[in-house]
Order: structure tokens, then sequence, then C-alpha cells
């Protein structure tokens, strides 16, 4: 306007409220921590599943008030959060916000990640961590050659920002929802963990969680066969963190020592009910035969 470019959506918030870190999901960072997680409006991507529509396609009010930096922080802190997540629509969509936000959190000793389908330029990326983003949960969507949605979707550049995330020493897991009929092939689901592999390498968590109809798509849930088929697939190919969501089986979201088999983390709804891995000089190991877990930040008992 008048020459001059405005965020209009800036501080706009659609959804505040503090969740647990396991819901995003991020199995291996801060485990068992709250994040004050926020969000605005609109997306990137057009995914006909999104269970976060009303979000994702709706356009920030034009009138809306802006929640200042200083009192997002301060409820953070007040509420007892351990952080902030941006989430439910694509934080890319608030870049500004969650920069300024992310900066001002860290002078308050939180920590800052972001739910996001990691398709931006790898300059954003970069701006993200150095201003104190540390945690990716990343969605991959597919895979090339899908024709029933995101068809422009390039789903190399969702590997490509997830090894740059971790190039710059940030905390990456990548998620996989598994669509009925739509990125479910075994051409698919091969892609995607050999990417993984080829890319990310065997110690990047992989969570493969069941679609259940939303928006405008109404193929049925994910067969629990076809999820179980998925994660047997990446474990044999070298995988050492795989698991199935959104099925409510703690056994399927237990984390075991990938050397021994000695079970380290136990969560059920979403929430950490057993930990056991040792903290020694900053890093976790498996009390058995020490071998270290990748696991960012403390479990916060």
């Amino acid at each position: 306007m008048g020459g001059v470019l405005y965020a209009t959506g800036y501080g706009k918030l659609s959804a505040v409220e503090v969740r647990p870190i396991e819901i995003k999901p991020l199995f291996h960072y801060w485990p068992n921590s709250l994040a004050l997680t926020y969000s605005n409006y609109g997306c990137n991507f057009y995914c006909p599943w999104c269970q976060n529509n009303h979000l994702s396609y709706a356009r920030p009010p034009e009138q809306g008030e802006v929640t200042p930096l200083e009192e997002l922080v301060e409820l953070a802190i007040l509420s007892g959060a351990d952080g902030l997540s941006a989430s439910f629509n694509e934080p890319a969509t608030q870049f500004d916000y969650v920069v300024d936000a992310t900066l001002l959190a860290r002078e308050r000793g939180l920590y800052s990640m972001v739910v996001t389908n990691m398709y931006y330029t790898e300059s954003a990326l970069r701006k993200l961590v150095e201003a104190g983003v540390d945690g990716f949960s990343a969605d991959v969507k597919g895979c090339p050659g899908m024709t029933r949605a995101l068809k422009g979707v390039s789903h190399e550049v969702v590997f490509r920002n997830a090894r740059a995330a971790l190039d710059l020493g940030a905390h990456v897991e990548m998620v996989y929802l598994v669509v009925t009929n739509t990125n479910d092939s075994e051409d698919c689901y091969k892609w995607i963990v050999d990417k993984h592999l080829d890319l990310l390498g065997t110690d990047v968590p992989l969570h493969v969680n069941r679609y259940y109809p939303a928006h405008r798509w109404r193929e049925p849930p994910t067969p629990l066969s076809k999820l179980m088929e998925i994660r047997e697939y990446a474990r044999r190919s070298g995988l050492n963190y795989v698991y199935v969501g959104n099925v409510g089986d703690p056994e399927l979201e237990t984390t075991r020592c990938p050397r021994c088999g000695k079970v380290l983390v136990r969560r059920s709804g979403y929430r950490v009910t057993y930990f056991n891995a040792v903290r020694e000089e900053g890093k976790y190991k498996c009390p058995r035969c020490g071998l270290t877990i990748p696991i960012r930040g403390r479990y916060v008992p």
C-alpha cells in the first residue's frame, strides 16, 4: 500500500493453547514437555484431507486484534509451558511473527519448534534456525507421481529442507500421514522411506500416522495392516526409530534401544509414562548398553 509491503496478518492469531510436545508429534525433543501452541491463518498447500481447514483455508480478519509478542511469551511462562510451538496451520504464513516470537522466547529461556510442511526456501529455513527454532515436526505428504492431490508439489523439497535443518543443528522428525488410495502405494512408501534413509539417516525418527476422513476427503481410515506394512519396511531398511501414530497403541509409540532392545520411553495419550534413558554430559544413553539415543532437550518429569 503506497509502495510499502505490509504483513496484514502479523500477530492475528487464530488459536493459542498449551499442548504436549508428543502431540506434534515430536518424541525425541524435550520429552513430556508442554508447548504454548499458536497459529494464524492460511497455508501454502491445499491438502483436501486437512483437519484444520477452518484455519488453513481462511484469511485473517481485517479488524482482528494483534497479539503482542510479549503477551504470547508471558502467557507461555504463566501457563507452565517449556516452549513455543507454531502449529495448526503452516507457520511459514506468519514467518515474521514466528521469527520475532522465537527471538523473545529464547531470551526468556523457552524453546521454539514448528509443525510444518517444510516447503519454503533454504534462506527462510536458515532464518528460522538462526532465530532459535531448533525443532521441526516435518510433514512429508507423498511422493513423485501422486495424481489425486498435491500434483504440483515437489516432495524432494521437503527432504532437502529437512537435511538442511539437520546440517544447521536443528532437531527433525518426519511425519508421514498415510492417506488411503492417495499416497499409500508400495512405490510411494518405499520412495519416502528410501529418501529418508539416503538424506536423513537412520536416527531421524519417522512417524507413520493413520489418516481419518476430513474436509473434502472421504476415503476410509488407513487400515492398520497398511501402517504395519510400512513400519516393517522402514525397520527392515534400517530406520532405528519408527512410530505408528493416531491408533492409540502405546506399544507402537514406545522407544527401544536399537542396539539391545531395552525399553527407554513409553508413551500413552500423548504423555510420557515411563522414561529410562540416562543423561550423561548432556546426552541421553541406554542404561544397559550405553548407546547414545538422539534426544534434544531435557526430559520433563
